[in-house]
């Protein structure tokens, strides 16, 4: 595949999914910075590149643009050992793609955004937040104390897509020694993917 130009966040873990992606696979990547909080994704030059106004969102051969994390990750892993090539073990990928995007992502990196980066004060937060964030790792502890990874014995996408908040979830106050086959996971996935661990 060529390279891609990629708009993005370093502190979403939106953005840094398919960049982790690419790199895994080898596809060179353009980094282009993208601050999510001082509305640049707002202006019109950007809206010409993404009309949604969000990051990330890549730029391939011939002008292609692509947004959304999962849907540039699906798109760069195609044919790759990320994606399994067993129909049932694929959808089981996808369907904690999904989950991630729906019941993991709006309440575990909704309070990393506002406790660490918003500096917002834990009174100031929906208390639903911290319950469902747990409840999203109980999930994922479930999974990850019987298997390696979330489809079975092999990294896959779903890893990718779910590590990405899921190492950072300390920020938000989350406390990951309840979790101890997530944490474990976590270090298996940083080791595959080259990440150097966070503290």
């Amino acid at each position: 595949m060529q390279a891609m130009t990629l708009y993005g966040s370093s502190d979403s873990g939106n953005c840094l999914k398919p960049k982790w992606v690419a790199q895994h696979l080898g596809v060179a990547v353009e980094w282009i910075e993208v601050s999510a909080f001082d509305g640049t994704t707002r202006k019109p030059e950007f809206l010409a590149i993404n009309p949604a106004g969000q990051v990330p969102v890549a730029i391939f051969a011939g002008g292609r643009i692509l947004a959304q994390s999962n849907a540039i990750m699906i798109y760069l892993a195609e044919g790759s050992d990320l994606i399994p090539s067993d129909a049932f073990a694929r959808a089981k990928m996808f369907e904690w793609m999904c989950w991630e995007q729906y019941s993991h992502e709006p309440y575990i990196a909704v309070r990393i955004a506002r406790l660490y980066y918003l500096k917002k004060r834990e009174d100031e937060l929906d208390p639903a937040l911290l319950t469902k964030g747990n409840a999203a790792l109980a999930r994922m502890e479930l999974q990850l104390k019987e298997t390696p990874y979330l489809v079975g014995d092999a990294l896959s996408l779903a890893d990718i897509a779910l590590v990405a908040y899921t190492r950072k979830a300390h920020m938000g106050g989350f406390d990951m020694r309840e979790f101890p086959a997530v944490q474990a996971w976590v270090k298996r996935v940083e080791a595959a993917l080259d990440l150097a661990p966070l503290h």
